[in-house]
């Protein structure tokens, strides 16, 4: 017989299976460990990311859909729509007389639906291997809420007001799953976020030496490092230096490899483009701009400060203390 601590009992057990112990994660971040490793996902994840990078959008509008004019991603903006709607319309969905609110509000979580599903693609596809796995599955079970809260209002609209209810209950068990999926993208996996907002906290005031400003070569990229922080280092051919964070804050490529062209240096992974002068972020997928430092040459040997306030349109000049 089932009783009332029985099933308190085995909630209990099947809570302490699912989270994290001090010596074991639980059965939840196994499982995102083995999503992040399915390799069985590239199949639909590769044609896919490439479907979606040869859309035809401008330059200007792919950086609107990432969220550059925003300074982070605009999807989890877009997203509050659908998912705020659809949480509203279930719980009209408890209150009688409320059939005509609960079905105006499916009807609004459906028309957002798109473009935060087109927000959430563009940035999905400039994204690692291992997010894309876990970007993809968020998308599925997103997209099967979708088509459940489609059904559930066509069902309303016919008068299968129980089917539509099922319907809109699975839709929001689907997007609840999605949503948490979501959270372990962006917040266990970075994707999303600022790769550098460290980097302010972590180089301490004043000047630092990177060495002898002849050993710094003309026109190309230089790694060089301050306090084990790497900071790409550019010589112009009239002795102009610029030095920003090298890790690029879409999600950490190496700026000192990519490419110098006009002043700005592309990223070699997803090719956001930054200004060498004071870090901006140019062109995205990258949403925040690079931290960037103000340079000194003093007796020969090139110092540098990290530069505080907002990225500002100028070349550094080049100061020479005698």
């Amino acid at each position: 017989m089932i009783t009332a601590e029985t099933t308190t009992a085995q909630v209990r057990s099947a809570l302490r299976r699912a989270l994290p112990k001090n010596e074991r994660p639980g059965l939840v971040l196994r499982a995102m460990g083995r999503l992040e490793r399915a390799s069985v996902l590239d199949a639909v994840a590769g044609p896919l990311r490439r479907g979606v990078q040869s859309l035809p959008l401008s330059r200007a509008a792919r950086d609107a859909l990432h969220g550059k004019w925003l300074g982070h991603p605009v999807h989890p903006v877009m997203v509050q729509v659908p998912v705020g709607a659809w949480l509203s319309s279930a719980v009209l969905d408890l209150v009688p007389g409320a059939k005509v609110p609960s079905r105006v509000l499916i009807a609004v979580g459906l028309a957002g639906a798109g473009p935060a599903a087109l927000t959430g693609w563009v940035d999905w596809a400039d994204t690692h291997k291992e997010q894309l796995r876990v970007g993809l599955v968020h998308a599925v079970l997103n997209q099967a809420g979708v088509v459940c809260y489609a059904g559930s209002l066509g069902a309303r609209l016919i008068g299968r007001e129980k089917t539509g209810r099922l319907l809109a209950l699975a839709g929001l068990t689907a997007i609840g799953a999605g949503g948490a999926i979501g959270g372990h993208l962006a917040f266990r996996q970075a994707s999303g976020a600022n790769h550098t907002e460290s980097f302010p906290h972590l180089v301490s005031p004043g000047w630092h030496s990177l060495g002898e400003l002849a050993t710094v070569p003309l026109g190309r990229p230089e790694r060089r490092m301050i306090e084990d922080l790497a900071v790409l280092v550019v010589r112009d051919a009239d002795d102009t230096l610029s030095v920003i964070a090298d890790h690029c804050s879409h999600l950490g490529g190496p700026l000192s490899e990519g490419t110098i062209s006009d002043g700005c240096v592309t990223c070699p992974w997803h090719g956001s483009v930054f200004r060498l002068s004071d870090g901006w972020n140019v062109e995205g997928p990258a949403t925040a701009p690079q931290p960037a430092f103000d340079v000194r040459v003093t007796d020969g040997e090139v110092e540098v400060r990290l530069r505080r306030g907002t990225p500002r349109r100028s070349r550094l000049a080049l100061t020479r203390n005698r």
